[in-house]
């Protein structure tokens, strides 16, 4: 169904022109690239560990592991959507930008890339979620909610569509927060009532906190350096590169610096990866 969310994208853009459809699908390849290193691992990891508690009908156990792993992808997710939201335009000219792919072509897929980025964390979120409801033996009401995100997508794409590519992906943010929000409700109802999210407040606020600081810095370095070094191939890995590494790094000692319970579990775990 993911899938078919990006066929169906990719119909409507051919609306608007023939490079749109392309467009999309170039920014979705940058997008899905945090995605795969991070929620699908996590998701990865916890799925087993999911499915014997379903076993033994552990429904507090489901709920605490759940509710980490939602808390680690949130940690992994937001400062990736600051970076891309940040550096959309330079990110895409790095990677796509020689022979028929042109700055005209740079800003069109920048401008999807941008906007798929808002629905990178909901998208992770879904994940999670969705292997919740594999180890609950709960597919067809996953499968459902997720038939109901197509139709969200296609019906917000098409009432956007004079918004041009901003339209279209906007679309598909709206369908994965629209998952996200049915996920949770169905299986807080499946948990019978558990899946609070009382105690993710507090992390997610110092998470996002970190997360407007990463933006910033990734922008500024970005900035400074573009400037400097100017607009050749090895000036940009370097301008993109040093303000990635620059941001990740504010990130980092912001969420430690707050004691936000996950980081420093995260950094006790390589510390203990045998060498």
């Amino acid at each position: 169904l993911i899938n078919l969310n990006l066929m169906a994208n990719a119909i409507i853009g051919g609306e608007i022109s023939d490079a749109v459809p392309r467009a999309i699908d170039a920014g979705f390849r940058i997008y899905m690239l945090p995605q795969g290193i991070f929620s699908v691992a996590i998701s990865t990891v916890l799925f087993p560990q999911l499915a014997r508690m379903a076993v033994r009908h552990d429904l507090e156990g489901i709920e605490r592991t759940c509710a980490q792993g939602l808390k680690f992808i949130a940690l992994m997710l937001l400062p990736a959507t600051a970076a891309i939201l940040a550096l959309a335009h330079p990110m895409v000219e790095l990677v796509y930008q020689r022979g028929a792919f042109t700055a005209d072509s740079t800003d069109l897929v920048a401008v999807g890339l941008f906007w798929f980025a808002f629905s990178l964390p909901f998208s992770g979120v879904n994940l999670l979620l969705t292997r919740t409801f594999f180890s609950l033996k709960q597919p067809w009401t996953v499968t459902a909610l997720a038939v109901g995100n197509l139709i969200v997508n296609v019906g917000v794409s098409l009432l956007l569509l004079p918004w041009g590519i901003k339209g279209v992906v906007i679309g598909t943010v709206v369908a994965d927060v629209a998952m996200a929000a049915g996920q949770f409700y169905f299986l807080r109802r499946a948990l019978g009532g558990r899946l609070r999210i009382g105690g993710m407040t507090g992390p997610l606020l110092k998470m996002l906190i970190a997360t407007v600081v990463c933006g910033a810095v990734a922008y500024g370095v970005w900035l400074g350096l573009d400037s400097a070094l100017g607009a050749g191939i090895f000036a940009q890995i370097i301008a993109v590169g040093v303000a990635l590494s620059a941001a990740g790094a504010a990130y980092v000692g912001i969420v430690l610096g707050l004691r936000v319970d996950e980081a420093h579990q995260l950094v006790a775990m390589a510390r203990r990866r045998p060498s």
